[in-house]
C-alpha cells in the first residue's frame, strides 16, 4: 500500500496479511513503552460502551513515549482511548466494530502522537500516546452483531 503524504490522520482497513505484517508484534509498536491495558480498565470500557462484562478477551494494548498522565498518575490505555473517542468523535457502535470485529485497522499517521486524546481521570490532555492496537480474533460477525444489540438495548436503559 503506497500512500502519497498529505499532512492528514489517516486509518485503513487493510487485509489480514498487511494487519500481521504491521502490527503483529507489540515491539512493531512506535515509542519508548509498550504496554497493556489491566483487566479493570478493560472492563471499564465495556461498562461505558453497553457491553457486557467480559466480551472483550483479547489483549489492548498501547505504545507511546510516556505512560502515565502528567497531572494525576494514572496509566494512559484503552480507557482513556474509547473515551476521548466517544466524545464526538466516534460511536459506541463503530469502537466495539474496531475492537470485536474481523475487519483489521492501521493508522498511518504514526509516529506522530494520537490527537485529542485525555486521562479519563482528569481529563488533561495526553500528547505521548503514539499507536494502539487489539486482537479479538474470537467474534464472527454474528457475535458482533448480538454484542452490539446488547449495547444497544443497554445503552437505551
Amino acid at each position: 500500500m503506497v500512500r502519497k503524504k498529505t499532512g492528514k490522520k489517516n486509518t485503513e482497513a487493510v487485509s489480514d496479511a498487511v494487519f500481521k505484517e504491521v502490527y503483529d508484534s507489540p515491539a512493531s509498536l512506535p515509542g519508548r513503552y509498550k504496554w497493556l491495558t489491566s483487566d479493570e480498565d478493560v472492563r471499564a470500557i465495556e461498562k461505558i460502551l453497553g457491553m457486557p462484562q467480559r466480551t472483550i478477551g483479547a489483549p489492548l494494548w498501547v505504545s507511546g513515549d510516556r505512560k502515565t498522565c502528567r497531572k494525576c498518575r494514572r496509566e494512559i490505555n484503552w480507557l482513556d482511548i474509547v473515551s476521548s473517542a466517544l466524545d464526538g468523535v466516534h460511536d459506541h457502535k463503530m469502537i466495539a466494530q474496531v475492537i470485536l470485529g474481523d475487519q483489521k485497522y492501521v493508522n498511518t499517521e504514526a509516529p506522530r502522537a494520537i490527537e485529542g486524546l485525555k486521562c479519563s481521570h482528569c481529563h488533561t490532555p495526553f500528547d505521548s500516546l503514539r499507536s494502539f492496537k487489539c486482537h479479538n480474533w474470537a467474534y464472527a460477525k454474528p457475535a458482533l452483531l448480538n454484542v452490539i444489540k446488547k449495547m444497544t438495548k443497554n445503552l437505551n436503559q
